[in-house]
């Protein structure tokens, strides 16, 4: 039963923490509810910083999932800034790392979050070594990117994902030099696979980034405390004015593991273990997120690092701390902008899933949906600018109903037929 005398915290300051405060509002909870931001910024979302934003093409502004007067008006004591650094069960108590504050909670909400993996190579120590994460490095990055093409010069990427390739457009938009360091031996190797990973490879190319694969990073080179080259492991040297790390992100787990809530495999990407109701081992704690790994019947369990995730998995969690009948279950879905191509990626689908990939359009236009699949069933499925599929293609994923391929693959047969 919950009740106007109970106090609901959320430690974490992103996209779920704002949207689960908000919701917790929205369904009529009249308590107290305590959102605590490590960063002095008031709750932000996250895609614009390797994108719109980055570019200069959105406001600073835009990039808040509330106007900050909105927090005052609907009564959420929001402390910006401020971190917790220990989670007292039976007491059930946070603490604030600052000052040791006690807050006491009914019901905990852990939004944590990722962070940066860090390379762990000589040299990051230098002047002009970046990571992608938060508001403050969008700002940095944005005015280095203009910089350096400005002045013609050379941004090495370690890593071709998502937030590699994003800013690697951004980059050479800014008219940078780019060049791009992957071990594996395509972009996206881990989420597309080499099929797929190949037409985002040719789609940079095209623009002038250049990528050296199946090679590392060994170290970064500097003069007078500033970068002046990297070296990879087949010894070769590339020129370097600025460094990129985007080599993935690390759950936050640290709080919860420190207060003993049970946490996944590090190996099988980590996180706090949540069940379908978004509930940790404590039943009065939950996590939602990307430091949230949930149950996912293609993957047995599962952690998402993507906006539709926080997007939807705050609000649901917010829900079942409410006493709701909840089960979280969202097909995976996120979006990316590179250039000229646009994208939405629907479900789960890492290499060795799946039997073939099936295309519906022409791949070398760079306008048609891929789908991975495995047995005849779609695993997953990826637009690339087509429009107004992702509802059809998520329909096929969450059914798990065999799917002629050939109709699969036809431009001319209506997908939303073959996801009914």
């Amino acid at each position: 039963m919950v009740d106007a005398d109970q106090t609901f915290v959320i430690v974490g300051g992103g996209l779920a923490g704002a949207k689960a405060a908000e919701t917790l509002r929205a369904e009529g909870f009249t308590g107290r509810v305590i959102l605590i931001c490590d960063e002095r910024d008031h709750p932000y979302e996250r895609p614009p910083l390797s994108k719109g934003y980055l570019l200069g093409k959105e406001e600073r502004d835009s990039v808040f999932v509330h106007e900050p007067a909105w927090y005052a008006r609907n009564d959420i004591e929001l402390h910006l800034g401020q971190t917790v650094d220990r989670v007292d069960r039976t007491a059930k108590t946070v603490r604030f790392g600052d000052d040791g504050t006690l807050v006491r909670y009914d019901k905990l909400l852990l939004v944590t979050g990722a962070e940066p993996r860090r390379l762990d190579i000589p040299g990051t120590d230098l002047v002009g070594v970046h990571h992608l994460r938060r508001l403050a490095h969008a700002e940095r990055l944005r005015n280095v990117l203009a910089a350096l093409g400005r002045d013609n010069g050379h941004l090495v990427i370690a890593g071709a994902g998502w937030i590699g390739l994003e800013v690697a457009a951004a980059a050479r938009e800014y008219g940078a030099e780019v060049t791009v360091i992957e071990p594996a031996p395509t972009p996206l190797h881990g989420v597309l696979g080499p099929e797929l990973g190949n037409v985002f490879a040719e789609l940079h190319r095209e623009r002038g980034v250049r990528f050296r694969f199946g090679v590392r990073l060994t170290e970064i080179v500097g003069q007078d405390g500033m970068v002046l080259a990297v070296r990879t492991d087949d010894g070769e040297e590339h020129p370097a004015h600025d460094v990129l790390a985007a080599i993935g992100a690390a759950p936050r787990t640290g709080l919860a593991e420190a207060a003993g809530l049970e946490t996944a495999d590090p190996a099988r990407g980590g996180g706090i273990v949540v069940d379908e109701r978004l509930r940790t081992s404590d039943p009065d704690i939950h996590a939602a997120g990307d430091v949230a790994a949930f149950p996912f019947a293609a993957a047995g369990r599962l952690r998402v690092e993507h906006w539709a995730n926080a997007l939807n998995g705050g609000p649901a969690a917010a829900r079942a701390m409410l006493g709701a009948d909840v089960t979280y279950d969202r097909v995976p879905y996120f979006f990316s902008d590179q250039y000229d191509l646009g994208m939405e990626y629907s479900g789960w689908a890492p290499p060795g899933s799946y039997d073939e990939v099936v295309i519906r359009g022409d791949a070398g236009k760079r306008e048609f949906i891929a789908f991975w699949v495995r047995q005849g069933r779609v695993l997953a499925g990826m637009n690339v600018n087509v429009w107004d599929v992702t509802e059809h293609i998520q329909r096929l994923v969450r059914s798990g109903a065999p799917v002629n391929t050939e109709a699969l693959s036809d431009p001319h047969v209506p997908l939303g037929g073959l996801a009914s």
